[in-house]
């Protein structure tokens, strides 16, 4: 089949000539920053070879897992003892089903670039698909780096734990690679005091910090000597996902109790939860800001709703959902909380909600106070959102509130490594908006003028924005 009749075509999502000639000329070939992902630093370091496609894009992909289960595909060939070839079929078979839902995009994409595949997948070609792909997949010509090579990816950011060791972004800053595998600081776990596994989560930092955590300053010093361990290997960004940002205040003393009264084993009340994780984000927040690392919220979904499949599969198994929490209060007292001190470091704000997106739209406007470009960013459409219309909705607030040619752009926050054609996604739909706006008369039709917003934002402004020197 013709790639030029196929249905990944040259011009998927482009539909006009602007809009063409802006992916094409401008968008197309520049390199990519991923500076928010769930890739595996060890297969990267190690260069992981897979055994076959079903290892690469199944395994571990909640987004195809909630769409088999829709269609009524049992467990066992989802995260269960089916074989990965049964597993494939039995994705292969859903797909056509997908219609309409980004997961039948992302589908044929990631068929086409990484593998020159253009036929539509179904449980009729599925046997001769996944022995192809995985044959492709079992060669060093399609290992780890060499599919992100293969994607033209610069910069990519794992999450990881203050408990990590970063042994492998240690070896790859020992080798000689045109890729850079910076790293996000997560310590979720640290600020959720109303967790089961808290303590127990202390005790292992503790053990790695080589401190012991008798109160809340041990806690913070831990923290802190984590932080800088951290930054010594390379990290310049940390990452949080949060419901909403907690801003229940309280002094010095009161966090400090709150702390021994969670360390001996007593049960502590709601405000008191909110309270230690309000000084405790305060706390780390000063502490980046003295690193001049980047923060990043990723605010608002509502996780583990499934609480008999939480058990049986665990976390990030496919049950969490958009939560309608309250933002915006919290959010712009605990800004305000830094910036008032000076304490504010480069920010980025996700939102889960689409009902938030011009509320987080305006609140970055709020605290962007001339000292760098674009400071505090909107960032993209993240999760249930980074589809077409959930990332043109977040182009259009953050073009009618705030500045659209500031913008860092697109990130995957994803575990696959054939998930890399979602920056091509967006920047078609980045192209496509603004291309019809030109056909429209609603933007000048001066190719160079939107010709560089369009390749800043699809890659100048992070290079800018997080300077990987390394």
């Amino acid at each position: 089949m013709l790639k030029k009749l196929s249905f990944i075509n040259d011009n998927f999502l482009l539909q006009n000539s602007f809009a063409e000639k802006l992916y094409h000329e401008y968008a197309k070939n520049l390199p990519i920053i991923d500076y928010h992902c769930h890739l595996s630093p060890k297969d990267i370091a190690t260069n992981r070879v897979f055994n076959n496609i079903t290892e690469a894009w199944i395994h571990g992909d909640h987004y195809k897992w909630r769409a088999m289960r829709t269609v009524g595909t049992p467990e066992d060939y989802i995260t269960g003892d089916a074989s990965d070839k049964e597993k494939f079929s039995a994705w292969a078979k859903t797909v056509p089903q997908t219609i309409r839902n980004p997961l039948y995009h992302w589908t044929h994409l990631e068929l086409a670039r990484y593998f020159e595949l253009f036929d539509l997948l179904n449980e009729n070609n599925a046997q001769a698909i996944y022995n192809s792909t995985s044959e492709s997949l079992r060669s060093d010509d399609f290992s780890c780096r060499s599919l992100l090579s293969k994607m033209k990816v610069e910069v990519v950011c794992t999450t990881d734990d203050p408990l990590d060791s970063l042994e492998y972004h240690k070896k790859m800053t020992n080798e000689e690679s045109d890729l850079f595998m910076g790293t996000s600081f997560r310590p979720d776990k640290a600020i959720h005091i109303g967790s089961e596994s808290f303590n127990s989560y202390v005790n292992a930092l503790a053990e790695v910090a080589n401190l012991e955590i008798n109160c809340y300053n041990d806690l913070c010093d831990a923290l802190a000597k984590r932080i800088a361990y951290f930054n010594a290997n390379g990290c310049t960004l940390s990452d949080h996902g949060l419901e909403n940002i907690p801003f229940e205040m309280a002094s010095h003393i009161q966090v400090s109790n709150i702390f021994i009264k969670k360390r001996s084993g007593k049960q502590l009340e709601d405000k008191e939860v909110k309270q230690f994780a309000t000084a405790i984000l305060l706390f780390l927040s000063e502490t980046y800001n003295q690193y001049g690392w980047v923060q990043q919220f990723h605010l608002g979904p509502l996780r583990n709703n499934n609480s008999r499949m939480l058990k049986a599969l665990g976390p990030d198994t496919g049950w969490d959902s958009i939560g309608d929490f309250s933002q915006a209060r919290n959010l712009s007292r605990f800004l305000d909380a830094l910036d008032s001190k000076n304490k504010l470091t480069k920010t980025i704000l996700y939102n889960s909600n689409p009902a938030d997106n011009e509320v987080f739209a305006a609140m970055v406007g709020n605290f962007n106070d001339g000292s760098i470009k674009g400071k505090v960013q909107y960032g993209s459409g993240w999760w249930f959102l980074d589809q077409k219309d959930g990332i043109t909705m977040q182009l259009n607030a953050l073009s009618n509130i705030g500045l659209i040619s500031c913008f860092v752009g697109m990130l995957t926050d994803s575990r696959s490594f054939l998930s890399f054609p979602r920056h091509e996604y967006f920047r078609r739909v980045l192209c496509n908006l603004f291309g019809e706006e030109i056909q429209k008369g609603e933007l000048p039709n001066d190719t160079e003028l939107i010709g560089k917003m369009i390749r800043d934002i699809c890659y100048f402004n992070a290079k800018e924005y997080f300077d990987f020197k390394n």
